[in-house]
């Protein structure tokens, strides 16, 4: 499932972004960070966390560094 959701932002790194000037205001980029966060916490709450970024992405939010939350430990 999570190759499903990340064949799209694969080909958009590939193919669109180098034909685009850099624009991003976060590290790691949109892109990097929904790869990250898709290998690191699954297809559903990758996206989820995807989404959140996206949506802090407009001119009135400062950007920087941002991270991908840890997984949370399982618990015994």
């Amino acid at each position: 499932m999570v190759r499903v959701v990340a064949a799209p932002v694969v080909a958009y790194r590939r193919w669109i972004s180098p034909a685009l000037p850099a624009r991003c205001r976060f590290y790691p980029s949109c892109s990097a960070y929904t790869l990250e966060a898709l290998s690191e916490h699954g297809a559903v709450r990758g996206i989820w966390l995807s989404l959140r970024r996206l949506g802090r992405c407009h001119p009135f939010h400062p950007g920087g560094f941002d991270p991908v939350p840890p997984s949370a430990p399982m618990s015994t």
